[in-house]
């Protein structure tokens, strides 16, 4: 397997740092000048970074760093792959919009790729997993509405933790307030239960007296602290859309393309949804996002419904084919289960050894969460960082972990031992 251009040990040449647009300022006055210019929304680490290869990154001083956050899981193949590079130089010297309006190859190339490993049979093209989200949402909508002749039926169930965007529906189907604030009055008409409670959800379908049609879900909730569904919880949820005629919808935003050691999670579950959105990992660094549905629910899309100007551009989707095509020919899902099952034992070794600051490990394949008591967790991302590595914490008290697929058991390795000196240090 061609996984990565670096060893197991992370051992690489001296860094051949990239050229700098702003040779006359320091690393700090860069930053400076980014705090005064940014909408000041982002809590940025005081770190400015300008190259990366495989799985480690350099910032403008040349210090490395080895990456566990893949960008939010976006950097599927790491940094410089070459073979994801280079198809998007040719790309990029041969045609890099075209909109909409016209065919293009890598597009097409891409849905043959994404129809044949899911069981989707049409796709829309987005920028983002929120777009993604609210394309899935407005399909949900019409397909009730103009395909099924039931307009009344416009309500959506979402879940308590969830998290599936930052556009204001995609916010008002999140289930954290934190979200929410200021940004009121919201898409009406969402009801919301308990990941997990497959009797809550039912009660709460019960209460909304038929007018909840659509079911949006996030297989594992990431954002929301990595918690994974209870055994047969996704099954009963399929249950009750086909019982009670509602579409299905998972987020497999952050969960899809390989993530988990199968192409999507729902395949850990052996359930099927009407809808899936998709984003992150599909492009290897490259914006995109794609709503994938089923013949009979993407019908209720005609000419005219939805677009996006950027969605399905070359550029993008050669990069997310040459992503799949590299997964697949790398056997970069079976690289994907052994290595996750490699990082859960050592998550669970170093969870008996710190027993008093660890409480538990979650998650499946290279999308793993380790949980520390109280605030622990926010210490230990800038201890890690002044020790090389990079992580994230989600819901505030986990760290999580979604590093390239490439990584190998050595860089393994130095990830588990940066958080055992860590968590020494606390």
């Amino acid at each position: 397997m061609t996984a990565s251009t670096t060893d197991g040990n992370g051992s690489e040449s001296p860094a051949q740092y990239a050229p700098t647009l702003f040779p006359e300022l320091t690393t700090h006055d860069v930053m400076v000048r980014g705090k005064a210019h940014y909408t000041p929304n982002y809590r940025q680490a005081p770190v400015v970074l300008t190259r990366g290869e495989g799985v480690w990154l350099w910032d403008r001083d040349g210090k490395r760093y080895l990456d566990m956050v893949a960008g939010i899981a976006v950097c599927s193949l790491g940094y410089s792959h070459p073979r994801l590079s280079r198809a998007v130089a040719d790309q990029a010297n041969t045609l890099i919009h075209t909109s909409g309006l016209f065919h293009n190859e890598p597009a097409v190339a891409l849905m043959d790729e994404l129809t044949r490993v899911s069981f989707a049979d049409r796709v829309f093209f987005a920028n983002s997993g929120a777009e993604a989200n609210e394309a899935a949402l407005k399909l949900a909508k019409r397909y009730r509405s103009v395909v099924k002749g039931q307009p009344e039926r416009n309500h959506v169930l979402a879940f308590n933790k969830s998290f599936h965007g930052r556009t204001l529906a995609t916010i008002s189907v999140t289930g954290q307030p934190k979200y929410h604030k200021g940004f009121e009055p919201l898409v009406p008409g969402i009801h919301f239960a308990d990941f997990g409670d497959l009797e809550g959800v039912t009660a709460t379908l019960d209460r909304a007296e038929g007018k909840i049609a659509t079911l949006i879900i996030e297989p594992i909730q990431c954002e929301g602290g990595l918690n994974m569904p209870p055994d047969a919880f996704l099954r009963g949820l399929r249950k009750l859309c086909d019982e009670r005629d509602m579409v299905l919808i998972f987020d497999e935003v952050q969960t899809g393309v390989a993530r988990t050691g199968e192409w999507f999670c729902y395949e850990h579950y052996d359930v099927t949804p009407d809808i899936m959105s998709l984003a992150k990992g599909i492009g290897g660094g490259v914006p995109l996002g794609a709503m994938l549905a089923r013949e009979e629910v993407a019908q209720a899309f005609q000419p005219g419904t939805h677009a996006s100007t950027f969605g399905g551009n070359p550029l993008a989707t050669r990069a997310g084919y040459e992503v799949l095509r590299t997964i697949e020919d790398d056997n970069l899902l079976d690289h994907i289960y052994e290595t996750g099952q490699y990082l859960e034992k050592q998550l669970r070794s170093l969870i008996k050894t710190h027993s008093d600051k660890c409480v538990e490990q979650r998650g499946v394949g290279l999308l793993r969460g380790l949980q520390l008591e109280g605030d622990l967790a926010k210490e230990v991302v800038g201890m890690a960082r002044d020790r090389g590595m990079l992580l994230n914490t989600i819901a505030g008290h986990t760290l999580r972990m979604v590093p390239p697929l490439i990584i190998q058991p050595g860089h393994i390795d130095v990830a588990v031992e940066i958080i055992d000196d860590c968590l020494k240090s606390l």
